[in-house]
C-alpha cells in the first residue's frame, strides 16, 4: 500500500479548513453589529431584533414548528445567520467579525408537552449547547443575557413567584433544563467571572408567535370552528405577557452592569385558562367548542411574577393587559 507523504495530508488539511472558513465567512451579514442574539428567527428572538438594529442574529431554524414561519421572520428582520449555536468555531468567527460586545441567548428547545416525547432534543439544545456558548465566552469578558423559564418554579405554591424562592420541584424536563442553565451560568460566574443575568420568562404571546403555543393554536381552531382542548378543566392560571413587553425588559438588561442575577420578567397579573379563552372569543367573535381535559403531564396550576427586581433593576413596567394583546394578536392572525 502506497503512503501518502505526511505534507499532502497537512496541506489537504489546510484546505478543507480554508474551504470551511470560506463557507461560513460567506453566510455571514455585511453589516456594524455588537450584540449577538441567538435564536434570532425564533418569536422572541426576531422581536428583539426589531427593536434592536446594533444586533445580529443566528439560528439553526429546527423543525420544531413550522420552519417556513422562521424563515418569515428572518426575511422581515434581515439579520439572521443561519447556523447552531453548538458549532464553536462559527460562534467564535460570528463574535471575532462584528466584535460583539453582549449576546442575548435566545435559542433553545421549546415546550413543556414536547419534552416527553423527545427529551433527548432538551439535553442537547438547552444544556450542551449552553455549555458550549459559555466556553466559547468564559474568556472573552462579554456579557450574557439568556432566557430561562417560569417553569423553574414547578410546583411551587406560594405566589408571587420571586427570585428568592426555592426552585427544587420542576414539573417538567424542559424546566429541569431551564434550572440547569441558571445553575451553570453560576458555576461559570464562580470559576471564570463570567457575567450573566437569567430572565424568567412567563408565558410570552404576542404577533409572529409559536403556533404550539395555547393563544396561537386556541385562535386558529376558534376560528375554524375546531375544539380546543382545555386541560384541567380551565382551572389553571398563567401570567401571560406580552412581547413588547419582555422585549423592553430584555433591553433593558443591555443597558446595566451586573455579575450574576436572575430576573422575573412577567405581567404580575395572572388570569385563568377561562378568562384567557373568553377574550379570543370576543376578539374573534366566535364562540370556542372546549373539549374540557385532565390536568396535562408537566404541567402547573399557576404561574404569577413578583417583578418588583426587574423594576428596580432595569425600570421594568408592563403596560399591556391581557385582553389587548389578545387583540393585537388576532388582529395580526386575521392579516396573516
Amino acid at each position: 500500500m502506497k503512503l501518502i507523504p505526511l505534507r499532502n495530508l497537512v496541506l489537504v488539511g489546510t484546505l478543507l479548513l480554508l474551504s470551511y472558513m470560506i463557507l461560513v465567512s460567506e453566510v455571514l451579514i455585511e453589516g456594524t453589529f455588537d450584540t449577538l442574539v441567538t435564536g434570532g428567527a425564533g418569536f422572541v428572538g426576531h422581536h428583539v431584533l426589531m427593536k434592536m438594529p446594533n444586533a445580529v442574529g443566528i439560528d439553526s431554524f429546527n423543525n420544531y414548528y413550522d420552519v417556513s414561519l422562521k424563515y418569515k421572520r428572518a426575511k422581515i428582520s434581515g439579520r439572521v445567520i443561519e447556523g447552531n449555536v453548538c458549532d464553536i468555531v462559527l460562534m467564535r468567527r460570528i463574535i471575532h467579525k462584528y466584535n460583539i460586545k453582549k449576546v442575548i441567548h435566545l435559542a433553545a428547545q421549546a415546550g413543556v408537552r414536547y419534552s416527553l416525547k423527545n427529551p433527548q432534543a432538551y439535553v442537547k439544545s438547552n444544556v450542551e449547547c449552553f455549555v458550549q456558548l459559555l466556553e466559547v465566552l468564559k474568556n472573552l469578558n462579554i456579557p450574557l443575557i439568556y432566557a430561562s423559564s417560569s417553569s423553574v418554579y414547578g410546583k411551587n405554591t406560594k405566589v408571587p413567584f420571586s427570585e428568592t424562592d426555592p426552585v427544587i420541584q420542576p414539573a417538567s424536563l424542559y424546566a429541569a433544563t431551564k434550572r440547569e442553565n441558571e445553575l451553570l451560568a453560576h458555576v461559570y460566574y464562580n470559576l471564570y467571572k463570567q457575567q450573566s443575568i437569567g430572565l424568567r420568562f412567563f408565558t410570552v404571546y404576542g404577533p409572529m408567535g409559536r403556533p404550539d403555543m395555547a393563544y396561537f393554536s386556541f385562535t386558529k381552531n376558534i376560528m375554524e370552528g375546531k375544539p380546543i382542548n382545555v386541560f384541567n378543566y380551565g382551572e389553571v392560571s398563567r401570567d401571560f405577557t406580552y412581547i413588547d413587553d419582555i422585549v423592553n425588559g430584555i433591553i433593558g438588561c443591555t443597558k446595566i452592569d451586573f455579575t450574576y442575577e436572575i430576573m422575573n420578567l412577567g405581567r404580575g397579573q395572572p388570569h385563568t385558562v377561562g378568562e384567557f379563552i373568553r377574550f379570543i372569543e370576543k376578539a374573534t367573535g366566535k364562540k370556542a367548542i372546549k373539549k374540557m381535559m385532565p390536568m396535562a403531564k408537566g404541567d402547573v396550576l399557576i404561574t404569577y411574577a413578583n417583578v418588583s427586581k426587574a423594576t428596580t433593576l432595569v425600570g421594568y413596567r408592563p403596560q399591556v393587559t391581557l385582553e389587548d394583546g389578545i387583540n393585537k394578536f388576532v388582529k395580526w392572525y386575521k392579516n396573516n
